[in-house]
């Protein structure tokens, strides 16, 4: 069985299909065979992304390590039994036909709640919640009490979460491993990035998931995306020479792949 990675946020703008892309690139890199769905059936950053760097590929002659992408299939109404949605159906096929040849499916989902997103967390063996280093975005795992900063209870995101793992429960499936991502970290230490720190640890307890680092505000993000690019491919588009911000960013990498804890990979990169 291959192991199923999601990447969830209701919220968008979160750095998640970065993060994501990232990701299944590490693997691959690594000499694990990936296959990636883009669920975000409006947007498709991800699709995008990884359209972009074919293209590059092609058109500079360069071999970059690329994971195989699959788009959803469509499903007839006529196939469906009762009562059964089509998205179900379709997610289920494209899992079920990626599984047969690699060992990792990375599963980006729409910054927004959809019943695609909604039945691939319920696939998940590991799920990543990239999360801006901000209360606004805090809001979507946890209310807070204003004044005194204690947790009243979960949220919107949180719940749907819980659900998950309820139905992998019923299933006899093993639970999902949770990882929520710092990301988009401003450089300097300030009040707010301290009491997002201790609210986070603090809620990890109470619903079960961990805290991990994410990857730090950095201009070179956002410019890698129109060449389709990672920063663990600039020596094979002829950057040999990393300035500081690139070596740490790579290495912002390096531990976000290390903190899946997945199974059976030497993080090669």
């Amino acid at each position: 069985m291959a192991h199923i990675i999601v990447f969830g946020n209701e919220k968008g703008g979160s750095g998640k299909s970065t993060t994501c892309m990232h990701t299944a690139t590490a693997l691959v890199r690594s000499g694990q065979r990936v296959g990636v769905l883009d669920l975000d059936l409006r947007q498709r950053t991800f699709t995008r992304y990884l359209e972009n760097r074919i293209d590059y590929g092609n058109r500079h002659g360069v071999e970059l390590p690329t994971p195989e992408v699959m788009g959803l299939p469509k499903v007839d109404r006529s196939e469906l039994a009762e009562g059964e949605n089509p998205f179900d159906k379709s997610l289920s096929r494209a899992v079920a036909a990626l599984e047969e040849k690699v060992d990792f499916i990375v599963i980006d989902c729409p910054g927004s709640h959809t019943r695609l997103s909604q039945v691939a967390h319920s696939l998940a063996d590991t799920l990543v919640t990239p999360l801006n280093d901000s209360f606004v975005d805090f809001d979507l795992l946890a209310r807070i009490d204003p004044d005194s900063g204690k947790i009243l209870g979960p949220s919107v995101y949180s719940e749907m979460v819980w659900h998950a793992r309820q139905l992998r429960a019923k299933a006899g499936l093993k639970p999902i491993d949770w990882i929520v991502l710092r990301n988009r970290l401003g450089a300097q230490e300030m009040h707010n990035k301290r009491k997002m720190g201790q609210a986070l640890e603090d809620l990890s307890k109470r619903i079960g998931f961990r805290v991990a680092p994410g990857f730090t505000e950095r201009v070179i993000f956002r410019e890698l995306f129109p060449r389709g690019m990672t920063l663990l491919d600039l020596k094979d588009i002829g950057i040999a020479n990393l300035n500081l911000s690139n070596i740490a960013a790579r290495q912002e990498v390096r531990d976000l792949i290390r903190s899946l804890n997945l199974p059976s990979i030497e993080v090669a990169i």
